[in-house]
């Protein structure tokens, strides 16, 4: 039996076991987003994420938002690898004392105007991980924080929801 063969029975005898998404609710609140961003920013909007010592829970959610059943980027949001392109920083985990001089330099690289989202509960105040020798704390205690997006970790559908209430304040 060829590869391609096992492959197939496989898929075959195990049937679909992919998770449902909230459809319609994702597509709606996706659609008022991209509203949103092409008003906001004539353009899509660039985030720069930087995981400062996590488990990698929120950075596993926010590669999630971007797969192809989520598709994130669709809405006008980007991950962009560069702080010079980012309109905002988004932070996950706990800041490490070793990401506190990186953390800053991304931050100051960053064009204005600017602005930090910390992602997760340990982003917001060092979570599990307080108190901890080699953690400084939440991102609060490094950058000025303006956005949370609360969860341990976030799912795709919160992240994008937080998203739209972040860029309906600004």
């Amino acid at each position: 039996m060829s590869t391609l063969d096992k492959l197939i029975t496989n898929c075959l005898r195990r049937g679909i076991v992919t998770r449902s998404i909230e459809a319609k609710e994702y597509e709606l609140l996706g659609a008022e987003l991209k509203g949103l961003i092409n008003r906001r920013f004539a353009r899509s909007f660039n985030i720069r994420e930087v995981d400062t010592g996590s488990c990698g829970a929120c950075e596993a959610e926010i590669i999630a938002a971007n797969n192809p059943l989520y598709d994130i980027s669709r809405f006008g949001v980007n991950f962009v690898a560069s702080p010079r392109h980012a309109d905002a920083l988004l932070v996950t985990g706990p800041v490490s004392k070793n990401m506190v001089l990186a953390l800053k330099k991304t931050y100051e690289a960053m064009p204005e105007p600017k602005f930090v989202i910390s992602c997760g509960d340990c982003a917001f105040d060092g979570g599990v991980f307080l108190n901890s020798y080699y953690v400084e704390g939440g991102i609060s205690k490094v950058l000025p924080v303006a956005f949370h997006i609360p969860g341990c970790p976030p799912t795709p559908l919160e992240i994008i929801k937080k998203l739209l209430t972040v860029l309906n304040k600004l």
